[in-house]
Protein backbone atom coordinates (compact mmCIF):
# COMPACT_ATOMS: atom_id res chain seq x y z
CA UNK A 1 0.00 0.00 0.00
CA UNK A 2 1.44 3.73 -0.73
CA UNK A 3 0.52 6.60 1.47
CA UNK A 4 -3.22 6.20 0.68
CA UNK A 5 -5.07 3.69 2.83
CA UNK A 6 -7.69 3.43 0.42
CA UNK A 7 -7.43 2.31 -3.37
CA UNK A 8 -9.53 1.79 -6.29
CA UNK A 9 -8.78 -1.30 -8.38
CA UNK A 10 -10.86 -2.81 -11.05
CA UNK A 11 -14.20 -2.27 -9.59
CA UNK A 12 -13.18 -2.98 -6.02
CA UNK A 13 -11.77 -1.27 -3.49
CA UNK A 14 -8.86 -1.80 -2.10
CA UNK A 15 -7.77 -1.21 1.96
CA UNK A 16 -5.73 -2.45 4.61
CA UNK A 17 -7.58 -4.92 7.29
CA UNK A 18 -7.29 -2.35 10.03
CA UNK A 19 -8.32 -5.49 12.40
CA UNK A 20 -4.97 -7.46 11.50
CA UNK A 21 -2.64 -5.02 12.34
CA UNK A 22 0.39 -4.26 14.37
CA UNK A 23 1.16 -7.96 13.36
CA UNK A 24 -0.57 -8.94 10.20
CA UNK A 25 -0.68 -6.34 7.11
CA UNK A 26 -3.67 -8.08 4.91
CA UNK A 27 -5.10 -6.61 1.99
CA UNK A 28 -8.79 -6.24 2.17
CA UNK A 29 -10.35 -6.57 -1.43
CA UNK A 30 -14.00 -5.56 -1.30
CA UNK A 31 -16.34 -6.20 -4.37
CA UNK A 32 -19.72 -5.42 -3.36
CA UNK A 33 -22.00 -3.43 -1.17
CA UNK A 34 -22.70 -6.02 1.41
CA UNK A 35 -18.63 -6.09 1.89
CA UNK A 36 -18.11 -2.55 1.81
CA UNK A 37 -20.78 -2.31 4.86
CA UNK A 38 -19.33 -5.50 6.58
CA UNK A 39 -15.96 -3.86 6.34
CA UNK A 40 -17.06 -0.88 7.82
CA UNK A 41 -19.41 -1.90 10.61
CA UNK A 42 -16.65 -4.58 11.94
CA UNK A 43 -14.10 -1.73 11.98
CA UNK A 44 -12.04 -3.42 9.39
CA UNK A 45 -12.09 -0.06 7.67
CA UNK A 46 -12.48 2.95 10.58
CA UNK A 47 -12.08 6.67 10.88
CA UNK A 48 -14.81 8.81 9.80
CA UNK A 49 -12.96 10.42 6.70
CA UNK A 50 -11.33 6.52 6.02
CA UNK A 51 -15.54 4.89 6.44
CA UNK A 52 -16.64 8.44 4.41
CA UNK A 53 -14.66 7.60 1.37
CA UNK A 54 -15.10 3.66 1.50
CA UNK A 55 -18.71 4.39 1.75
CA UNK A 56 -18.61 6.92 -1.53
CA UNK A 57 -16.81 3.94 -3.77
CA UNK A 58 -19.80 1.46 -1.89
CA UNK A 59 -21.75 3.68 -4.04
CA UNK A 60 -20.12 3.12 -6.99
CA UNK A 61 -20.39 -0.51 -6.62
CA UNK A 62 -23.77 -0.43 -6.39
CA UNK A 63 -24.17 1.41 -9.45
CA UNK A 64 -22.35 -1.12 -11.25
CA UNK A 65 -24.34 -3.61 -9.74
CA UNK A 66 -27.54 -2.16 -10.72
CA UNK A 67 -26.54 -1.14 -14.39
CA UNK A 68 -27.84 -3.34 -17.25
CA UNK A 69 -26.74 -2.15 -20.68
CA UNK A 70 -25.93 0.77 -19.56
CA UNK A 71 -29.40 1.52 -17.48
CA UNK A 72 -28.68 2.45 -13.92
CA UNK A 73 -31.53 1.10 -11.63
CA UNK A 74 -31.70 3.86 -9.69
CA UNK A 75 -34.39 2.65 -7.09
CA UNK A 76 -31.98 -0.17 -6.45
CA UNK A 77 -28.69 1.71 -6.37
CA UNK A 78 -30.29 4.41 -4.28
CA UNK A 79 -31.60 2.09 -1.64
CA UNK A 80 -28.14 0.45 -1.64
CA UNK A 81 -26.98 4.25 -0.99
CA UNK A 82 -29.09 3.57 2.20
CA UNK A 83 -27.54 0.82 3.69
CA UNK A 84 -24.40 2.16 3.05
CA UNK A 85 -25.05 5.57 4.88
CA UNK A 86 -26.67 4.08 8.03
CA UNK A 87 -23.73 1.26 8.50
CA UNK A 88 -22.00 3.68 11.74
CA UNK A 89 -24.66 6.10 12.62
CA UNK A 90 -22.48 9.00 14.54
CA UNK A 91 -19.37 9.50 11.83
CA UNK A 92 -21.10 12.45 10.29
CA UNK A 93 -18.25 11.89 7.04
CA UNK A 94 -19.99 8.67 6.43
CA UNK A 95 -23.69 10.42 5.49
CA UNK A 96 -21.97 13.33 3.51
CA UNK A 97 -19.94 11.45 1.43
CA UNK A 98 -22.51 9.31 0.52
CA UNK A 99 -25.21 12.29 -0.57
CA UNK A 100 -22.45 13.64 -2.20
CA UNK A 101 -22.23 10.85 -4.67
CA UNK A 102 -25.41 9.81 -4.80
CA UNK A 103 -26.44 12.89 -6.68
CA UNK A 104 -24.16 11.45 -9.59
CA UNK A 105 -25.89 7.82 -10.08
CA UNK A 106 -28.25 8.84 -12.75
CA UNK A 107 -25.09 9.67 -14.56
CA UNK A 108 -23.68 6.60 -14.54
CA UNK A 109 -20.87 4.51 -12.41
CA UNK A 110 -17.85 6.50 -14.34
CA UNK A 111 -19.73 9.69 -13.05
CA UNK A 112 -20.00 8.51 -9.29
CA UNK A 113 -16.45 6.89 -9.40
CA UNK A 114 -15.28 10.42 -10.77
CA UNK A 115 -16.66 12.05 -8.39
CA UNK A 116 -15.43 9.66 -5.43
CA UNK A 117 -11.43 9.78 -6.92
CA UNK A 118 -12.25 13.76 -6.58
CA UNK A 119 -13.44 13.17 -2.75
CA UNK A 120 -10.17 11.16 -2.58
CA UNK A 121 -7.75 14.12 -3.35
CA UNK A 122 -9.62 16.33 -1.81
CA UNK A 123 -9.42 14.05 1.48
CA UNK A 124 -5.21 13.70 1.24
CA UNK A 125 -4.71 17.98 0.48
CA UNK A 126 -7.39 18.80 2.81
CA UNK A 127 -5.86 16.47 5.77
CA UNK A 128 -2.43 17.99 5.28
CA UNK A 129 -3.75 22.05 5.50
CA UNK A 130 -5.79 21.23 8.69
CA UNK A 131 -2.62 19.52 10.38
CA UNK A 132 -0.46 22.33 9.50
CA UNK A 133 -3.15 24.53 10.81
CA UNK A 134 -3.35 22.83 13.61
CA UNK A 135 0.95 22.68 14.54
CA UNK A 136 1.31 26.14 13.78
CA UNK A 137 -1.67 26.73 16.64
CA UNK A 138 -0.14 23.63 19.05
CA UNK A 139 3.62 25.85 18.41
CA UNK A 140 2.20 29.21 19.25
CA UNK A 141 0.04 27.65 22.18
CA UNK A 142 2.76 25.52 23.92
CA UNK A 143 6.44 27.87 21.95
CA UNK A 144 10.50 27.37 22.17
CA UNK A 145 10.51 23.99 23.68
CA UNK A 146 10.42 20.20 22.31
CA UNK A 147 7.08 18.80 22.90
CA UNK A 148 4.90 15.75 24.89
CA UNK A 149 1.76 15.85 23.02
CA UNK A 150 -0.86 12.59 24.18
CA UNK A 151 -3.14 11.58 21.40
CA UNK A 152 -6.33 9.29 21.74
CA UNK A 153 -7.63 6.24 19.19
CA UNK A 154 -5.78 6.50 15.84
CA UNK A 155 -6.48 9.52 13.48
CA UNK A 156 -3.63 8.72 10.41
CA UNK A 157 -3.95 7.54 6.97
CA UNK A 158 -5.63 4.23 8.27
CA UNK A 159 -8.55 6.80 9.79
CA UNK A 160 -8.41 9.05 6.51
CA UNK A 161 -7.33 8.16 2.80
CA UNK A 162 -4.18 9.73 3.26
CA UNK A 163 -1.90 11.87 6.17
CA UNK A 164 -3.96 11.97 8.75
CA UNK A 165 -5.59 14.78 11.17
CA UNK A 166 -4.27 14.68 14.81
CA UNK A 167 -1.48 12.38 13.50
CA UNK A 168 -1.11 14.54 10.52
CA UNK A 169 -0.27 16.97 12.90
CA UNK A 170 1.98 14.84 14.67
CA UNK A 171 4.14 14.18 11.31
CA UNK A 172 4.30 18.36 10.95
CA UNK A 173 5.08 19.05 13.85
CA UNK A 174 8.09 15.95 14.00
CA UNK A 175 9.24 17.32 10.28
CA UNK A 176 9.69 21.07 12.51
CA UNK A 177 11.92 19.06 14.84
CA UNK A 178 8.95 20.12 17.62
CA UNK A 179 8.64 16.47 18.98
CA UNK A 180 10.46 15.11 22.51
CA UNK A 181 7.56 12.45 22.71
CA UNK A 182 4.20 11.46 21.54
CA UNK A 183 2.08 9.40 24.30
CA UNK A 184 -0.43 7.20 22.86
CA UNK A 185 -3.36 5.93 24.68
CA UNK A 186 -4.35 2.49 24.32
CA UNK A 187 -7.75 3.15 23.52
CA UNK A 188 -9.87 0.55 24.88
CA UNK A 189 -11.89 -1.50 24.20
CA UNK A 190 -10.60 -2.82 20.41
CA UNK A 191 -6.56 -0.94 21.12
CA UNK A 192 -6.89 0.91 18.03
CA UNK A 193 -4.26 3.33 19.89
CA UNK A 194 -2.30 0.46 20.82
CA UNK A 195 -2.53 -1.38 17.56
CA UNK A 196 -2.69 1.26 14.92
CA UNK A 197 -1.35 5.15 16.40
CA UNK A 198 2.06 3.19 17.22
CA UNK A 199 2.35 1.21 14.32
CA UNK A 200 1.90 4.78 12.19
CA UNK A 201 3.88 6.47 14.57
CA UNK A 202 6.87 3.66 13.89
CA UNK A 203 6.53 3.91 10.32
CA UNK A 204 6.59 7.44 10.75
CA UNK A 205 9.92 7.41 12.94
CA UNK A 206 8.16 9.79 15.45
CA UNK A 207 9.03 8.78 18.92
CA UNK A 208 6.13 7.36 21.54
CA UNK A 209 4.97 5.85 24.29
CA UNK A 210 2.12 3.75 24.72
CA UNK A 211 0.22 4.04 27.88
CA UNK A 212 -3.44 2.78 29.22
CA UNK A 213 -5.99 4.95 29.10
CA UNK A 214 -6.75 5.53 32.78
CA UNK A 215 -3.22 6.56 32.80
CA UNK A 216 -3.61 10.08 31.03
CA UNK A 217 -4.81 12.78 33.15
CA UNK A 218 -2.29 11.58 36.07
CA UNK A 219 0.62 11.94 33.14
CA UNK A 220 -0.74 15.44 33.13
CA UNK A 221 -0.97 15.79 36.40
CA UNK A 222 2.94 15.17 36.46
CA UNK A 223 3.93 17.40 33.86
CA UNK A 224 4.53 14.87 31.02
CA UNK A 225 1.99 16.55 28.59
CA UNK A 226 2.26 20.01 26.71
CA UNK A 227 -0.97 19.23 24.48
CA UNK A 228 -4.06 16.86 23.56
CA UNK A 229 -4.74 16.20 19.78
CA UNK A 230 -7.42 14.45 19.25
CA UNK A 231 -9.77 13.92 15.92
CA UNK A 232 -13.12 13.75 15.66
CA UNK A 233 -16.44 11.65 13.87
CA UNK A 234 -18.78 15.08 14.75
CA UNK A 235 -18.72 18.17 15.22
CA UNK A 236 -22.16 20.26 15.98
CA UNK A 237 -22.66 23.65 15.24
CA UNK A 238 -21.87 24.97 18.87
CA UNK A 239 -18.52 23.37 18.73
CA UNK A 240 -19.51 19.94 20.78
CA UNK A 241 -16.95 17.02 19.04
CA UNK A 242 -18.23 13.15 19.03
CA UNK A 243 -14.82 10.88 19.16
CA UNK A 244 -13.83 8.23 19.88
CA UNK A 245 -15.07 7.01 23.95
CA UNK A 246 -12.22 8.37 26.32
CA UNK A 247 -12.48 11.70 24.66
CA UNK A 248 -14.47 13.59 26.93
CA UNK A 249 -12.35 12.14 30.00
CA UNK A 250 -9.01 13.84 28.48
CA UNK A 251 -11.00 17.20 27.70
CA UNK A 252 -11.57 17.57 31.26
CA UNK A 253 -8.24 16.39 32.93
CA UNK A 254 -6.48 18.86 30.30
CA UNK A 255 -9.18 21.81 31.22
CA UNK A 256 -8.30 20.94 34.79
CA UNK A 257 -4.51 21.07 34.36
CA UNK A 258 -4.50 23.76 31.78
CA UNK A 259 -3.37 22.29 29.39
CA UNK A 260 -4.47 22.32 24.95
CA UNK A 261 -6.86 20.29 23.68
CA UNK A 262 -7.33 20.51 20.20
CA UNK A 263 -9.29 19.02 17.65
CA UNK A 264 -8.22 18.53 14.07
CA UNK A 265 -10.79 17.20 11.88
CA UNK A 266 -11.95 17.84 8.08
CA UNK A 267 -14.39 20.36 7.05
CA UNK A 268 -16.94 17.28 6.06
CA UNK A 269 -17.19 16.14 9.47
CA UNK A 270 -18.77 19.48 11.03
CA UNK A 271 -22.64 19.13 11.15
CA UNK A 272 -24.22 22.04 10.00
CA UNK A 273 -27.93 20.67 10.87
CA UNK A 274 -27.02 19.31 14.20
CA UNK A 275 -27.13 22.17 16.87
CA UNK A 276 -25.22 20.56 20.02
CA UNK A 277 -24.23 17.42 21.15
CA UNK A 278 -26.91 16.56 22.92
CA UNK A 279 -28.74 15.93 19.20
CA UNK A 280 -26.07 13.22 18.41
CA UNK A 281 -26.81 9.22 18.38
CA UNK A 282 -24.05 7.77 20.08
CA UNK A 283 -23.61 3.99 18.83
CA UNK A 284 -23.14 1.20 21.03
CA UNK A 285 -21.12 -2.07 20.75
CA UNK A 286 -21.37 -5.59 21.00
CA UNK A 287 -20.31 -6.72 24.66
CA UNK A 288 -17.98 -9.16 23.31
CA UNK A 289 -15.95 -6.37 23.16
CA UNK A 290 -15.65 -5.86 26.50
CA UNK A 291 -15.73 -9.02 28.45
CA UNK A 292 -13.22 -10.36 26.55
CA UNK A 293 -10.22 -9.76 24.18
CA UNK A 294 -8.47 -11.85 21.48
CA UNK A 295 -10.74 -14.89 22.13
CA UNK A 296 -10.14 -14.95 25.96
CA UNK A 297 -12.94 -14.00 28.71
CA UNK A 298 -11.93 -11.61 30.92
CA UNK A 299 -15.44 -11.47 32.40
CA UNK A 300 -17.83 -13.87 34.24
CA UNK A 301 -20.47 -15.10 31.81
CA UNK A 302 -23.64 -13.30 31.50
CA UNK A 303 -22.19 -9.74 32.66
CA UNK A 304 -23.90 -6.87 31.26
CA UNK A 305 -22.19 -4.34 29.48
CA UNK A 306 -22.35 -0.88 28.42
CA UNK A 307 -20.18 -0.15 25.62
CA UNK A 308 -20.34 3.28 23.98
CA UNK A 309 -18.15 3.34 20.74
CA UNK A 310 -18.19 7.32 21.40
CA UNK A 311 -18.70 10.43 23.67
CA UNK A 312 -19.40 14.07 23.33
CA UNK A 313 -16.81 16.62 24.49
CA UNK A 314 -18.78 19.86 25.21
CA UNK A 315 -17.33 22.63 23.08
CA UNK A 316 -16.18 24.79 26.07
CA UNK A 317 -14.00 22.16 27.21
CA UNK A 318 -12.30 22.33 23.52
CA UNK A 319 -9.62 24.73 23.27
CA UNK A 320 -9.71 24.69 19.27
CA UNK A 321 -11.16 22.73 16.59
CA UNK A 322 -8.89 22.78 13.24
CA UNK A 323 -9.82 22.15 10.08
CA UNK A 324 -8.42 22.88 6.37
CA UNK A 325 -9.70 26.35 6.92
CA UNK A 326 -8.07 26.95 10.39
CA UNK A 327 -9.62 27.77 14.08
CA UNK A 328 -13.08 27.28 13.12
CA UNK A 329 -13.91 26.75 17.14
CA UNK A 330 -12.54 27.92 19.96
CA UNK A 331 -9.79 30.08 20.67
CA UNK A 332 -12.25 32.95 19.72
CA UNK A 333 -11.66 34.92 22.90
CA UNK A 334 -7.97 35.59 21.77
CA UNK A 335 -7.03 37.76 19.49
CA UNK A 336 -4.00 37.22 17.27
CA UNK A 337 -1.92 39.61 19.29
CA UNK A 338 -2.54 37.15 22.15
CA UNK A 339 -0.42 34.85 20.27
CA UNK A 340 -3.78 32.15 20.71
CA UNK A 341 -2.19 31.16 24.14
CA UNK A 342 -4.42 29.53 25.98
CA UNK A 343 -6.81 31.53 28.22
CA UNK A 344 -4.99 31.38 32.09
CA UNK A 345 -1.64 31.76 30.49
CA UNK A 346 -3.01 35.06 28.59
CA UNK A 347 -4.78 36.29 31.28
CA UNK A 348 -1.94 36.13 33.60
CA UNK A 349 0.10 37.91 31.12
CA UNK A 350 -1.80 40.75 31.16
CA UNK A 351 -2.86 41.34 34.55
CA UNK A 352 1.28 40.93 35.35
CA UNK A 353 1.59 44.52 32.87
CA UNK A 354 -1.29 46.04 34.27
CA UNK A 355 -0.19 45.08 37.97
CA UNK A 356 3.00 46.96 36.79
CA UNK A 357 1.59 50.00 35.88
CA UNK A 358 -0.75 49.91 39.12
CA UNK A 359 -4.33 49.37 37.61
CA UNK A 360 -3.87 45.86 39.65
CA UNK A 361 -2.24 46.57 43.40
CA UNK A 362 -2.14 43.66 45.51
CA UNK A 363 -4.82 41.46 44.91
CA UNK A 364 -7.46 43.82 43.43
CA UNK A 365 -8.73 43.57 40.17
CA UNK A 366 -10.31 40.62 37.67
CA UNK A 367 -9.51 39.72 34.14
CA UNK A 368 -11.79 36.86 32.67
CA UNK A 369 -12.12 34.81 28.97
CA UNK A 370 -15.37 33.79 27.72
CA UNK A 371 -14.89 29.70 26.82
CA UNK A 372 -18.70 28.74 25.74
CA UNK A 373 -20.86 28.67 28.89
CA UNK A 374 -18.13 29.07 30.98
CA UNK A 375 -15.44 31.42 31.72
CA UNK A 376 -11.99 31.24 33.33
CA UNK A 377 -11.73 34.06 35.79
CA UNK A 378 -8.24 35.08 37.94
CA UNK A 379 -8.51 33.40 41.45
CA UNK A 380 -9.30 35.44 44.93
CA UNK A 381 -6.52 36.44 47.21
CA UNK A 382 -3.60 36.48 44.82
CA UNK A 383 -1.27 39.08 43.87
CA UNK A 384 -1.73 39.76 40.24
CA UNK A 385 1.87 40.75 40.14
CA UNK A 386 2.78 37.12 40.37
CA UNK A 387 0.21 35.17 38.37
CA UNK A 388 0.74 32.42 36.99
CA UNK A 389 -2.56 30.37 34.21
CA UNK A 390 -2.48 27.62 37.55
CA UNK A 391 -4.37 30.52 39.04
CA UNK A 392 -7.44 30.33 37.44
CA UNK A 393 -10.80 29.61 38.19
CA UNK A 394 -13.32 28.55 35.65
CA UNK A 395 -16.47 29.41 36.34
CA UNK A 396 -20.60 28.74 34.81
CA UNK A 397 -21.62 31.87 32.93
CA UNK A 398 -25.46 31.28 34.35
CA UNK A 399 -24.55 31.51 38.14
CA UNK A 400 -21.19 32.45 38.91
CA UNK A 401 -20.35 29.16 40.26
CA UNK A 402 -17.21 27.54 40.26
CA UNK A 403 -16.97 23.95 37.88
CA UNK A 404 -16.57 21.14 40.06
CA UNK A 405 -12.92 20.18 41.29
CA UNK A 406 -11.67 23.66 41.12
CA UNK A 407 -8.62 24.14 43.28
CA UNK A 408 -9.19 27.92 43.67
CA UNK A 409 -11.94 30.30 44.99
CA UNK A 410 -13.40 32.61 42.70
CA UNK A 411 -13.68 36.27 43.38
CA UNK A 412 -16.43 38.06 44.21
CA UNK A 413 -16.51 40.32 41.74
CA UNK A 414 -17.11 37.36 39.06
CA UNK A 415 -20.72 38.05 39.28
CA UNK A 416 -19.82 41.54 37.28
CA UNK A 417 -17.98 39.19 34.67
CA UNK A 418 -20.65 37.09 34.32
CA UNK A 419 -23.25 40.02 34.08
CA UNK A 420 -21.64 41.09 31.09
CA UNK A 421 -21.19 37.79 29.44
CA UNK A 422 -25.08 37.31 29.80
CA UNK A 423 -26.25 40.22 28.93
CA UNK A 424 -23.57 40.90 25.61
CA UNK A 425 -21.56 39.03 23.41
CA UNK A 426 -18.63 39.61 25.05
CA UNK A 427 -15.48 37.00 24.98
CA UNK A 428 -13.25 38.75 27.80
CA UNK A 429 -13.76 41.07 30.46
CA UNK A 430 -11.26 43.33 32.08
CA UNK A 431 -11.96 44.78 35.26
CA UNK A 432 -8.86 47.12 37.01
CA UNK A 433 -8.76 50.12 39.52
CA UNK A 434 -6.66 52.67 37.68
CA UNK A 435 -6.12 55.59 39.16
CA UNK A 436 -7.98 58.19 36.90
CA UNK A 437 -10.58 56.83 35.71
CA UNK A 438 -11.43 55.63 39.71
CA UNK A 439 -11.26 59.49 40.93
CA UNK A 440 -13.43 60.88 38.00
CA UNK A 441 -15.98 57.90 39.03
CA UNK A 442 -15.61 59.17 42.66
CA UNK A 443 -15.80 62.41 41.82
CA UNK A 444 -19.46 61.91 39.84
CA UNK A 445 -20.70 61.70 43.39
CA UNK A 446 -22.85 58.49 45.12
CA UNK A 447 -25.99 57.90 43.96
CA UNK A 448 -28.46 54.70 44.87
CA UNK A 449 -29.16 55.05 40.67
CA UNK A 450 -27.11 54.66 37.50
CA UNK A 451 -25.49 57.78 36.45
CA UNK A 452 -23.85 58.77 33.62
CA UNK A 453 -20.62 60.47 32.52
CA UNK A 454 -20.00 62.36 29.78
CA UNK A 455 -16.66 63.18 27.67
CA UNK A 456 -16.74 64.77 24.43
CA UNK A 457 -14.12 65.86 22.12
CA UNK A 458 -11.27 64.19 22.38
CA UNK A 459 -9.84 61.73 19.79
CA UNK A 460 -9.33 58.57 22.00
CA UNK A 461 -12.78 58.21 22.33
CA UNK A 462 -12.67 56.17 19.37
CA UNK A 463 -11.08 53.69 20.81
CA UNK A 464 -13.94 52.91 23.39
CA UNK A 465 -16.87 51.12 20.97
CA UNK A 466 -19.02 53.50 20.80
CA UNK A 467 -21.50 54.51 18.21
CA UNK A 468 -20.83 58.23 18.39
CA UNK A 469 -16.81 58.94 17.79
CA UNK A 470 -17.17 62.54 19.58
CA UNK A 471 -18.62 61.55 22.74
CA UNK A 472 -19.73 59.04 24.61
CA UNK A 473 -22.20 58.33 28.15
CA UNK A 474 -20.26 56.31 30.32
CA UNK A 475 -22.66 54.70 32.90
CA UNK A 476 -21.75 54.95 36.56
CA UNK A 477 -22.90 52.35 38.97
CA UNK A 478 -23.34 52.39 42.43
CA UNK A 479 -20.86 50.42 44.70
CA UNK A 480 -23.13 48.06 46.55
CA UNK A 481 -21.09 46.45 49.26
CA UNK A 482 -23.06 43.30 48.20
CA UNK A 483 -20.98 42.61 44.75
CA UNK A 484 -23.51 40.46 43.36
CA UNK A 485 -25.77 43.25 43.18
CA UNK A 486 -23.38 45.54 41.17
CA UNK A 487 -23.39 42.40 38.93
CA UNK A 488 -27.78 42.40 39.09
CA UNK A 489 -27.58 46.28 38.45
CA UNK A 490 -25.26 46.07 35.55
CA UNK A 491 -26.98 42.94 33.44
CA UNK A 492 -29.90 44.68 34.02
CA UNK A 493 -29.04 47.95 32.12
CA UNK A 494 -27.27 46.21 29.71
CA UNK A 495 -29.85 44.17 28.69
CA UNK A 496 -32.12 46.97 28.54
CA UNK A 497 -29.58 49.29 26.62
CA UNK A 498 -27.90 47.05 23.64
CA UNK A 499 -26.15 50.19 22.06
CA UNK A 500 -24.37 50.86 25.41
CA UNK A 501 -20.68 51.23 24.96
CA UNK A 502 -18.41 48.30 26.18
CA UNK A 503 -16.88 50.42 29.24
CA UNK A 504 -18.38 51.30 32.67
CA UNK A 505 -17.30 52.58 35.33
CA UNK A 506 -18.52 51.87 39.58
CA UNK A 507 -18.49 54.70 41.44
CA UNK A 508 -15.28 54.36 44.55
CA UNK A 509 -14.27 51.19 43.07
CA UNK A 510 -13.04 51.33 39.22
CA UNK A 511 -13.79 50.16 35.73
CA UNK A 512 -14.92 47.53 33.74
CA UNK A 513 -14.60 47.23 29.76
CA UNK A 514 -14.98 44.11 27.40
CA UNK A 515 -14.58 43.44 23.88
CA UNK A 516 -14.51 40.37 21.68
CA UNK A 517 -11.26 39.20 22.28
CA UNK A 518 -8.74 39.98 25.45
CA UNK A 519 -6.32 42.56 23.46
CA UNK A 520 -9.66 44.42 23.13
CA UNK A 521 -10.72 43.83 26.28
CA UNK A 522 -7.49 45.14 27.88
CA UNK A 523 -7.02 48.00 25.06
CA UNK A 524 -10.73 49.69 25.86
CA UNK A 525 -9.54 49.80 29.82
CA UNK A 526 -6.28 51.70 28.94
CA UNK A 527 -8.35 54.03 26.87
CA UNK A 528 -10.72 54.81 29.09
CA UNK A 529 -8.07 55.72 31.63
CA UNK A 530 -5.79 57.74 29.42
CA UNK A 531 -9.18 59.73 28.46
CA UNK A 532 -10.16 60.23 32.24
CA UNK A 533 -5.98 61.40 32.77
CA UNK A 534 -6.94 64.38 30.00
CA UNK A 535 -10.25 65.27 31.67
CA UNK A 536 -8.62 65.31 35.16
CA UNK A 537 -6.00 67.77 33.63
CA UNK A 538 -8.51 69.87 31.38
CA UNK A 539 -11.43 69.73 32.94
CA UNK A 540 -13.39 69.06 29.95
CA UNK A 541 -16.38 66.90 30.78
CA UNK A 542 -19.93 66.70 31.58
CA UNK A 543 -21.57 63.98 34.24
CA UNK A 544 -25.01 62.76 33.44
CA UNK A 545 -27.79 62.36 36.28
CA UNK A 546 -30.52 61.07 34.00
CA UNK A 547 -30.45 60.85 30.41
CA UNK A 548 -32.47 64.28 29.93
CA UNK A 549 -30.61 66.32 32.75
CA UNK A 550 -27.12 67.61 32.33
CA UNK A 551 -24.95 68.24 35.46
CA UNK A 552 -21.67 70.23 35.30
CA UNK A 553 -19.51 68.93 37.69
CA UNK A 554 -16.24 70.70 38.57
CA UNK A 555 -12.88 69.48 39.80
CA UNK A 556 -11.56 70.75 43.04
Amino acid sequence: MDDSSLIWDDGALVTIDQRGLPHEVRELRLGTVDAVIDAIQALAIRGAPAIGIAGAFGVVIATIAHTVDGVVDEVRAQADADRIAAARPTAVNLAWAVRRVRAKVAQGADAVLTETLDMLAEDGRVNRAAATHAADLVQRLCPDRPLRVLTHCNTGRLATSAFGTAIGTLRVLSDRGAIENVLVDETRPLLQGARLTTWELAEAGIPHRLTIDSAAAWAMATGQVDCVLVGADRVTVNGDVANKIGTYSLALAARHHGIPFIVVAPESTRDPNMATGRDIVVEERAAAEVIGFGGVATAPEGTEVFNPAFDVTPGELVTAVVTELGVVHGASALAVDDANLLPGKAIADIARGLYQRGWMPGTAGNISVRTGETAVITGSGLSKGELTEHDMVTVQVADSAPIAGSSRKPSAETTIHTAVYRATAAQAVVHIHPPYATALATRSGASAEVTFLRITDYELIKGLGGTDPAAIDIPVFPNWPDVPRIGADIERYLTDHPAAPPVLFISGHGITAWGDNLSQARDRAECLEALCELVARTGRRQAFGARDETLEIGLT
